[in-house]
């Protein structure tokens, strides 16, 4: 995740595609919703123009939510993600 907001810090991105992994007990100190929120907030602060395309598995959709409630998504694809899709987005 360092790596990832250093490079953000240095080019800002049109577009972020990510993974969703929800925050189940204690996962991410109990403050975060998921795997992405540290990184969304310093996105909001680098690239705030920049689209955030979110993976997810079926059963994560129900959780996608609550993360939408703290930023904006532009799309939520689901797992097995087709090519078709991903490019339908990205145009």
């Amino acid at each position: 995740m360092r790596k990832a907001i250093s490079h953000l810090k240095k080019q800002q991105p049109d577009f972020v595609v990510a993974d969703f992994l929800y925050g189940y007990g204690n996962n991410y100190a109990g403050v975060n919703v998921s795997n992405l929120d540290v990184f969304l907030h310093s996105l909001q602060k680098y690239a705030p123009e920049a689209k955030v395309i979110v993976m997810a598995e079926k059963e994560e959709r129900k959780h996608i939510a609550k993360l939408e409630n703290l930023f904006t998504l532009y799309a939520v694809l689901q797992y097995p993600v087709l090519e078709k899709e991903m490019s339908e987005q990205l145009a």
